[in-house]
Protein backbone atom coordinates (compact mmCIF):
# COMPACT_ATOMS: atom_id res chain seq x y z
CA UNK A 1 0.00 0.00 0.00
CA UNK A 2 1.62 3.56 -1.13
CA UNK A 3 1.35 5.83 2.06
CA UNK A 4 0.93 9.65 1.57
CA UNK A 5 2.48 11.90 4.67
CA UNK A 6 1.37 15.09 4.41
CA UNK A 7 4.40 17.30 5.20
CA UNK A 8 2.86 19.65 7.54
CA UNK A 9 1.86 16.94 9.97
CA UNK A 10 5.20 15.45 10.47
CA UNK A 11 8.27 16.21 11.88
CA UNK A 12 9.99 13.28 12.87
CA UNK A 13 13.70 14.32 12.00
CA UNK A 14 15.62 15.66 14.76
CA UNK A 15 15.93 19.19 15.39
CA UNK A 16 17.79 21.22 18.01
CA UNK A 17 16.12 22.12 21.04
CA UNK A 18 17.14 24.11 23.76
CA UNK A 19 21.59 24.53 24.13
CA UNK A 20 22.42 22.22 20.88
CA UNK A 21 20.67 19.37 22.30
CA UNK A 22 18.88 17.15 19.29
CA UNK A 23 15.20 15.46 19.99
CA UNK A 24 12.99 13.34 17.25
CA UNK A 25 9.76 15.52 15.84
CA UNK A 26 7.15 12.95 14.94
CA UNK A 27 4.43 12.35 12.79
CA UNK A 28 0.80 12.21 14.82
CA UNK A 29 -1.31 11.61 11.28
CA UNK A 30 -2.72 8.33 10.01
CA UNK A 31 -0.14 7.55 7.05
CA UNK A 32 -3.39 7.56 4.19
CA UNK A 33 -4.12 10.49 1.54
CA UNK A 34 -7.28 11.94 2.60
CA UNK A 35 -8.69 14.43 5.58
CA UNK A 36 -5.04 15.78 5.51
CA UNK A 37 -5.35 19.79 5.41
CA UNK A 38 -5.22 21.27 8.31
CA UNK A 39 -7.92 23.55 9.49
CA UNK A 40 -7.83 25.78 12.14
CA UNK A 41 -10.52 25.55 14.65
CA UNK A 42 -11.74 26.91 18.20
CA UNK A 43 -10.01 25.60 21.35
CA UNK A 44 -12.26 22.43 21.88
CA UNK A 45 -14.22 22.19 25.49
CA UNK A 46 -11.72 20.27 27.68
CA UNK A 47 -13.75 19.21 30.84
CA UNK A 48 -11.86 17.95 33.73
CA UNK A 49 -8.57 19.81 32.26
CA UNK A 50 -6.17 20.45 35.67
CA UNK A 51 -3.51 22.96 34.88
CA UNK A 52 -0.61 21.37 36.32
CA UNK A 53 2.13 23.43 38.23
CA UNK A 54 4.99 23.80 35.82
CA UNK A 55 4.36 27.18 34.84
CA UNK A 56 4.12 28.88 31.19
CA UNK A 57 6.61 27.91 28.77
CA UNK A 58 9.81 30.55 29.20
CA UNK A 59 9.72 33.15 26.11
CA UNK A 60 6.58 31.89 24.53
CA UNK A 61 4.94 34.82 22.77
CA UNK A 62 2.08 32.79 20.52
CA UNK A 63 -0.88 31.63 21.76
CA UNK A 64 -2.18 28.31 22.32
CA UNK A 65 -4.23 27.05 19.11
CA UNK A 66 -5.83 24.08 17.57
CA UNK A 67 -6.48 22.47 14.17
CA UNK A 68 -8.13 19.39 12.64
CA UNK A 69 -6.45 17.07 10.13
CA UNK A 70 -7.55 13.19 9.02
CA UNK A 71 -10.65 13.90 10.95
CA UNK A 72 -8.64 14.47 13.92
CA UNK A 73 -7.69 16.97 16.45
CA UNK A 74 -4.44 18.78 17.25
CA UNK A 75 -2.92 21.53 19.27
CA UNK A 76 0.39 23.29 18.89
CA UNK A 77 2.04 25.84 20.99
CA UNK A 78 0.93 24.68 24.28
CA UNK A 79 2.77 27.29 26.28
CA UNK A 80 1.05 25.88 30.16
CA UNK A 81 0.38 22.17 30.73
CA UNK A 82 -2.85 20.30 31.88
CA UNK A 83 -3.70 16.77 33.07
CA UNK A 84 -7.17 15.72 31.89
CA UNK A 85 -8.48 12.28 34.16
CA UNK A 86 -10.61 9.40 32.37
CA UNK A 87 -11.90 7.54 35.39
CA UNK A 88 -13.29 4.17 34.95
CA UNK A 89 -16.49 3.58 36.67
CA UNK A 90 -15.84 2.82 40.22
CA UNK A 91 -17.30 -0.91 39.94
CA UNK A 92 -14.67 -1.33 37.29
CA UNK A 93 -11.69 0.28 38.23
CA UNK A 94 -8.70 -2.03 39.50
CA UNK A 95 -6.39 0.78 40.91
CA UNK A 96 -3.51 0.85 37.69
CA UNK A 97 -3.16 4.22 35.79
CA UNK A 98 -1.97 5.25 32.74
CA UNK A 99 -0.29 8.63 32.32
CA UNK A 100 -0.94 8.92 28.35
CA UNK A 101 1.38 11.31 26.20
CA UNK A 102 0.58 11.89 22.56
CA UNK A 103 3.11 12.79 20.00
CA UNK A 104 3.44 15.66 18.00
CA UNK A 105 7.40 16.19 17.38
CA UNK A 106 6.86 18.29 20.63
CA UNK A 107 5.84 20.87 17.95
CA UNK A 108 2.12 19.97 18.10
CA UNK A 109 0.31 17.45 19.84
CA UNK A 110 -2.32 14.68 18.18
CA UNK A 111 -4.78 14.98 21.62
CA UNK A 112 -7.47 13.04 19.95
CA UNK A 113 -5.98 10.03 18.17
CA UNK A 114 -3.18 9.95 21.00
CA UNK A 115 -4.55 11.23 23.96
CA UNK A 116 -8.95 11.20 24.38
CA UNK A 117 -9.53 8.24 22.35
CA UNK A 118 -6.34 6.29 24.12
CA UNK A 119 -7.74 7.08 27.62
CA UNK A 120 -11.42 6.54 27.18
CA UNK A 121 -10.29 2.72 26.11
CA UNK A 122 -8.23 2.31 28.66
CA UNK A 123 -11.15 3.56 30.99
CA UNK A 124 -13.47 1.17 29.26
CA UNK A 125 -10.80 -1.61 30.44
CA UNK A 126 -11.01 -0.53 34.11
CA UNK A 127 -7.74 1.65 34.44
CA UNK A 128 -7.75 5.00 35.49
CA UNK A 129 -6.42 7.57 32.54
CA UNK A 130 -4.58 11.27 32.56
CA UNK A 131 -3.72 12.84 29.26
CA UNK A 132 -0.90 14.97 29.39
CA UNK A 133 -0.98 18.41 27.15
CA UNK A 134 2.57 18.87 28.13
CA UNK A 135 4.39 21.95 27.01
CA UNK A 136 5.80 22.39 23.68
CA UNK A 137 8.41 24.54 20.82
CA UNK A 138 7.13 27.69 19.58
CA UNK A 139 6.10 27.54 16.16
CA UNK A 140 4.51 30.28 13.91
CA UNK A 141 1.44 31.41 15.08
CA UNK A 142 -0.28 31.75 12.00
CA UNK A 143 -1.19 28.58 9.83
CA UNK A 144 1.34 29.22 6.59
CA UNK A 145 4.03 29.75 8.94
CA UNK A 146 3.63 26.90 11.24
CA UNK A 147 3.25 24.94 7.69
CA UNK A 148 6.32 25.94 5.54
CA UNK A 149 8.08 25.84 9.72
CA UNK A 150 7.52 22.07 9.37
CA UNK A 151 7.96 21.76 5.30
CA UNK A 152 11.71 23.05 6.23
CA UNK A 153 12.46 20.22 8.31
CA UNK A 154 12.11 18.37 5.26
CA UNK A 155 15.09 20.68 3.04
CA UNK A 156 18.11 18.70 2.01
CA UNK A 157 20.34 17.89 4.40
CA UNK A 158 17.87 18.31 7.65
CA UNK A 159 18.57 14.80 8.95
CA UNK A 160 21.44 15.55 11.55
CA UNK A 161 22.24 12.15 13.28
CA UNK A 162 19.98 10.46 15.99
CA UNK A 163 21.78 11.23 19.70
CA UNK A 164 21.23 8.42 21.69
CA UNK A 165 17.66 7.93 23.82
CA UNK A 166 19.19 8.57 27.28
CA UNK A 167 21.14 11.28 25.92
CA UNK A 168 17.97 13.64 25.31
CA UNK A 169 16.83 14.21 28.26
CA UNK A 170 18.72 17.27 28.84
CA UNK A 171 16.60 18.90 25.87
CA UNK A 172 13.56 17.69 27.13
CA UNK A 173 13.22 19.42 30.38
CA UNK A 174 10.06 21.36 30.06
CA UNK A 175 8.30 17.90 29.09
CA UNK A 176 9.97 15.93 31.92
CA UNK A 177 8.90 18.27 34.18
CA UNK A 178 5.53 18.39 33.25
CA UNK A 179 5.58 14.23 33.27
CA UNK A 180 7.02 14.05 36.74
CA UNK A 181 4.17 16.74 37.65
CA UNK A 182 1.53 14.61 36.11
CA UNK A 183 2.82 11.52 38.49
CA UNK A 184 2.91 13.88 41.40
CA UNK A 185 -0.70 15.46 40.75
CA UNK A 186 -2.31 11.41 40.64
CA UNK A 187 -0.51 10.37 43.64
CA UNK A 188 -1.45 13.03 45.54
CA UNK A 189 -4.97 12.73 44.85
CA UNK A 190 -4.51 8.91 44.50
CA UNK A 191 -7.33 8.15 47.33
CA UNK A 192 -9.43 10.42 45.30
CA UNK A 193 -9.55 8.53 42.05
CA UNK A 194 -9.18 5.62 43.72
CA UNK A 195 -5.30 4.75 41.91
CA UNK A 196 -2.98 2.54 43.73
CA UNK A 197 0.14 4.68 44.13
CA UNK A 198 2.41 2.43 43.08
CA UNK A 199 0.83 1.15 39.94
CA UNK A 200 1.08 4.45 37.53
CA UNK A 201 2.46 3.59 34.72
CA UNK A 202 2.79 5.57 31.23
CA UNK A 203 2.67 4.99 27.68
CA UNK A 204 3.38 7.05 24.97
CA UNK A 205 3.63 7.77 20.94
CA UNK A 206 6.20 8.79 18.99
CA UNK A 207 7.25 12.18 20.56
CA UNK A 208 5.36 10.98 23.73
CA UNK A 209 7.11 7.96 23.65
CA UNK A 210 10.62 9.93 23.66
CA UNK A 211 8.94 12.04 26.88
CA UNK A 212 7.93 8.35 28.34
CA UNK A 213 11.49 6.75 28.08
CA UNK A 214 13.39 9.75 29.31
CA UNK A 215 11.18 10.09 32.09
CA UNK A 216 11.80 6.58 32.81
CA UNK A 217 15.21 7.10 32.07
CA UNK A 218 15.68 10.13 34.63
CA UNK A 219 14.49 8.32 37.62
CA UNK A 220 12.98 10.03 40.69
CA UNK A 221 9.80 9.67 41.88
CA UNK A 222 8.03 10.41 38.64
CA UNK A 223 9.48 6.99 37.23
CA UNK A 224 6.62 4.59 36.04
CA UNK A 225 5.81 1.17 37.15
CA UNK A 226 5.37 0.24 33.63
CA UNK A 227 5.53 1.91 29.97
CA UNK A 228 4.49 1.86 26.82
CA UNK A 229 6.85 3.06 23.66
CA UNK A 230 4.30 3.09 20.46
CA UNK A 231 6.18 3.83 17.44
CA UNK A 232 9.03 5.64 19.31
CA UNK A 233 12.49 5.24 18.40
CA UNK A 234 13.96 2.07 19.66
CA UNK A 235 17.96 2.92 20.00
CA UNK A 236 20.00 1.37 22.56
CA UNK A 237 19.86 3.00 26.32
CA UNK A 238 21.61 2.74 29.43
CA UNK A 239 18.51 0.58 31.05
CA UNK A 240 18.15 0.96 35.23
CA UNK A 241 18.64 -1.98 37.49
CA UNK A 242 14.80 -1.45 38.85
CA UNK A 243 13.70 -0.33 34.99
CA UNK A 244 9.44 -1.22 34.39
CA UNK A 245 8.13 -3.51 32.22
CA UNK A 246 7.51 -2.41 28.83
CA UNK A 247 5.47 -2.65 25.78
CA UNK A 248 6.28 -1.94 22.25
CA UNK A 249 4.59 -1.34 19.16
CA UNK A 250 5.97 -0.33 15.85
CA UNK A 251 4.89 -1.13 12.44
CA UNK A 252 7.85 -2.49 9.70
CA UNK A 253 6.84 0.02 7.13
CA UNK A 254 7.14 3.03 9.91
CA UNK A 255 9.55 5.43 7.54
CA UNK A 256 11.35 6.95 10.40
CA UNK A 257 11.96 4.10 12.95
CA UNK A 258 11.84 0.70 11.52
CA UNK A 259 14.99 0.89 9.97
CA UNK A 260 17.52 2.04 12.79
CA UNK A 261 17.22 -1.75 14.81
CA UNK A 262 16.58 -2.38 17.67
CA UNK A 263 18.40 -1.30 20.83
CA UNK A 264 16.11 -0.22 22.63
CA UNK A 265 14.67 -4.08 23.16
CA UNK A 266 18.09 -5.66 22.91
CA UNK A 267 18.73 -3.43 26.27
CA UNK A 268 15.90 -4.43 28.38
CA UNK A 269 16.51 -7.86 27.58
CA UNK A 270 20.13 -7.68 28.12
CA UNK A 271 19.40 -6.01 31.70
CA UNK A 272 17.12 -9.06 32.03
CA UNK A 273 13.85 -6.07 32.45
CA UNK A 274 10.64 -7.57 31.11
CA UNK A 275 10.09 -6.44 27.76
CA UNK A 276 6.99 -7.26 24.74
CA UNK A 277 7.37 -6.13 21.60
CA UNK A 278 5.00 -6.12 18.41
CA UNK A 279 6.60 -5.17 15.15
CA UNK A 280 3.13 -5.37 12.07
CA UNK A 281 4.17 -5.87 9.01
CA UNK A 282 2.37 -3.02 8.16
CA UNK A 283 0.90 0.36 9.30
CA UNK A 284 3.02 3.09 8.78
CA UNK A 285 3.62 6.08 11.69
CA UNK A 286 1.12 7.35 13.64
CA UNK A 287 -1.47 4.70 13.24
CA UNK A 288 -3.06 5.67 17.44
CA UNK A 289 -6.22 4.75 17.67
CA UNK A 290 -7.35 5.17 14.08
CA UNK A 291 -9.15 2.29 12.16
CA UNK A 292 -6.75 0.47 9.78
CA UNK A 293 -7.24 -2.28 7.44
CA UNK A 294 -3.86 -3.39 8.94
CA UNK A 295 -2.87 -5.76 12.26
CA UNK A 296 -1.33 -2.79 13.43
CA UNK A 297 -4.85 -1.89 14.47
CA UNK A 298 -4.47 -4.51 16.81
CA UNK A 299 -1.94 -3.22 18.86
CA UNK A 300 -4.21 -1.95 21.66
CA UNK A 301 -6.28 -5.33 22.32
CA UNK A 302 -2.22 -6.68 22.85
CA UNK A 303 -1.70 -3.77 25.45
CA UNK A 304 -4.53 -5.00 27.52
CA UNK A 305 -3.44 -8.79 27.48
CA UNK A 306 0.06 -7.57 28.47
CA UNK A 307 -1.50 -5.38 31.41
CA UNK A 308 -3.91 -8.45 32.43
CA UNK A 309 -0.79 -10.54 32.37
CA UNK A 310 1.12 -8.32 34.70
CA UNK A 311 -2.25 -8.03 36.65
CA UNK A 312 -2.91 -4.51 35.79
CA UNK A 313 -6.64 -5.67 35.04
CA UNK A 314 -7.21 -7.12 38.49
CA UNK A 315 -8.22 -5.22 41.76
CA UNK A 316 -6.08 -6.18 44.32
CA UNK A 317 -7.07 -7.61 47.60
Amino acid sequence: MRHHIHAAAIAHLLRPIGAGILAAATLAAPVQAQNDKMVPIPTPAQPGAITLDTGKLPGATAPEAWHSQYGSVFTRNVTVATLTPFLPDPARATGAAVIVAPGGGFRTLSMENEGWDVARALAAKGVAAFVLKYRLNPTPADMPGFERSMAEIFAPGARPPRPRADAMAAGLAPQIADARAAFALVRKRAAEWHVDADRIGMIGFSAGAMLTMATTLTGGDARPAFIGNIYGPLTAVTVPADAPPMFVALAADDPFFANNGFGLIDSWRTAKRPVEFHLFEQGGHGFGMYPKPTTSTGWFEELTRWLDMHGLLKRRG
